[in-house]
């Protein structure tokens, strides 16, 4: 096992249930790296295994989402990964690296949102509408504070 992995393998362990998520959009997007190098490289291989292992990472993040009661944010999020899923494939269709690096860009804004919840003290109070921020909304100057989405009335 790696260095790296090993780090990884005990920041997962002690990591909340937030942390997870943002361990899980690392992930996500260094397949969207590794995807678009294979692209470059022209291997067509490790382009599919890179984009496929990603559909799953987003596959295992919409499992997460509890749609019948998260509310809005959940209906948002859902609405982001089947986004999301449909990008990469015409990425992988296109073999598009620019399409991919648009995708990493979405994907390291929503993780920035995860983080700010994983960091707000509790309690903290955010209107329903702007939980985790709009995820096509681009970042504000302002942050407001957040709460989990289970604490959402």
């Amino acid at each position: 096992m790696t260095t790296e992995a090993t780090y990884r393998n005990c920041s997962v362990g002690g990591a909340s249930t937030i942390g997870l998520m943002i361990a899980l959009f690392d992930a996500l997007v260094r397949d969207l790296r590794r995807a678009a190098d294979a692209i470059h490289r022209g291997d067509i291989e490790a382009r599919c295994r890179e984009l496929d292992h990603a559909l799953l990472v987003i596959g295992q993040m919409e499992s997460w989402v509890d749609v019948k009661n998260g509310g809005e944010p959940a209906r948002q999020l859902s609405v982001f990964y089947r986004y999301l899923r449909a990008k990469l494939m015409e990425a992988s269709i296109r073999q598009s690296v620019s399409l991919l690096e648009a995708q990493m860009e979405t994907v390291l804004h929503v993780r920035s949102k995860w983080q700010l919840l994983d960091s707000a003290p509790a309690p903290i109070r955010l209107s329903r509408g702007d939980a985790v921020g709009s995820v096509f909304e681009s970042p504000t100057p302002e942050e407001p504070e957040r709460v989990p989405f289970s604490q959402l009335a």
